[in-house]
């Protein structure tokens, strides 16, 4: 037993520090297991690289590894494995067995849609742990199912288990609900909730207006949403915040209605409420998507002459769309910009991006073009090698 337990201590160093002969600190295994399981597929050895690290929720890096590695292992269809390793963790680690622990690990089981053993896990806080469980577990319950799009389990739960478990829903319990109300097409529920929350002196906040207003937006009641922040403000004496206006910004741009955002956008600055990256995001890809690309590169620079930071998701969004409207050198302009702080679109927007430069006689670019991204980015290198063969022809 010894040899096999110092057996496995070196296995699992060498998963995650193969040329390190000295032992990691917690971050650094945090950190080591965050990069492994971003490439690795093999279930077996995504389980070794989290077992290695020690992962705890009490660590931000930790909860995203323990994510990273259920979306995986739910990618792969193997939910045998995401069960036992829980379960795992719940019999082997004492210092996982606790609320915190539990109710997060029910979030992982909605995550990879298997509400049954969220359930489960639920009970075992109180059958075999001997834990109350609190409104913190509640809202993991009904968070879980929320993930998983399940909202007649929302709504099942919601109705059933205070009264059970005698549990007082919070603040976050009824933002949860309208928010699957909102998802599921039931926003005029929302008036209601309301009304529960105030016989129960549960105060709403601007995030319970958020989820409503989205929902009222995803269901096109427009003068519904006017009642919505009517009522914020006069019986709440709450106020729309930046959040507010991004939802707001975010529903009118799904509903191709982005010169509407962009009214509201410019009307939020003028009441000397500033924007962030999220608002500029939104009527970016609104505008892309209703294919007003001279808007979109119009924001996009105004955004970036303005100091907000862009992340990699906006280059590739103007990448694509600009490759699909045949604007092949505006897209190679932005794939450069983006490829230069080691963000590189995928191989299927990158490859349109390569033949429309050859078509429209742009050859040495395009030639350019992969030889950067061969240098910078291993992955697909065999693809692009073939392509560049072809280019060779050219």
């Amino acid at each position: 037993m010894a040899y096999r337990l110092r057996h496995a201590i070196r296995h699992y160093s060498t998963i995650l520090s193969p040329n390190s002969s000295t032992p990691l600190t917690s971050k650094q295994k945090s950190r080591a297991a965050l990069r492994l399981l971003k490439s690795e597929t093999n279930p077996e050895t995504i389980v070794e690289i989290c077992r290695a690290a020690s992962l705890s929720p009490e660590s931000h890096l930790d909860r995203l590894a323990f994510s990273r590695a259920v979306n995986k292992l739910t990618a792969a269809k193997n939910f045998d494995a995401v069960r036992q390793f829980l379960d795992e963790l719940l019999q082997t680690r004492p210092d996982l067995q606790n609320e915190r622990f539990i109710s997060h690990a029910i979030v992982l089981f909605g995550q990879a849609n298997m509400l049954h053993q969220a359930m489960n896990t639920f009970n075992h806080m109180r059958e075999n742990l001997n834990i109350v469980p609190s409104v913190k577990s509640l809202n993991a319950l009904i968070f879980a199912s929320l993930v998983a799009k399940n909202h007649k389990e929302v709504t099942r739960i919601y109705l059933e288990f205070p009264k059970i478990h005698s549990i007082q829903p919070d603040v976050e319990t009824y933002n949860l609900v309208i928010k699957s109300f909102a998802e599921s097409g039931s926003a005029s529920s929302v008036f209601s909730i309301l009304d529960e929350m105030d016989r129960n002196s549960v105060k709403p906040n601007v995030t319970t207006f958020n989820n409503s207003i989205g929902g009222f937006y995803n269901e096109e009641k427009f003068e519904e949403v006017g009642k919505l922040t009517n009522l914020m403000e006069k019986r709440y004496g709450l106020y729309p915040n930046l959040s507010t206006y991004n939802v707001r910004i975010q529903s009118l741009c799904k509903l191709k209605r982005s010169s509407e955002a962009k009214a509201l956008f410019q009307g939020m600055i003028s009441r000397g409420r500033k924007p962030n990256s999220v608002s500029y995001y939104h009527l970016i890809g609104g505008f892309c998507r209703e294919g007003n690309l001279d808007e979109a590169k119009r924001l996009f620079s105004d955004m970036k002459l303005r100091g907000f930071k862009v992340d990699g998701g906006c280059y590739f969004t103007l990448v694509h769309f600009l490759c699909e409207s045949g604007q092949f050198e505006s897209a190679l302009e932005i794939a450069k910009e983006s490829i230069g702080k080691g963000w590189v679109p995928n191989f299927t927007t990158m490859k349109k991006l390569v033949n429309g430069l050859v078509s429209v006689s742009k050859v040495d670019d395009a030639k350019e073009l992969i030889k950067v991204i061969k240098e910078k980015f291993a992955e697909n290198s065999d693809k692009w090698s073939e392509i560049e063969e072809g280019l060779a022809k050219e």
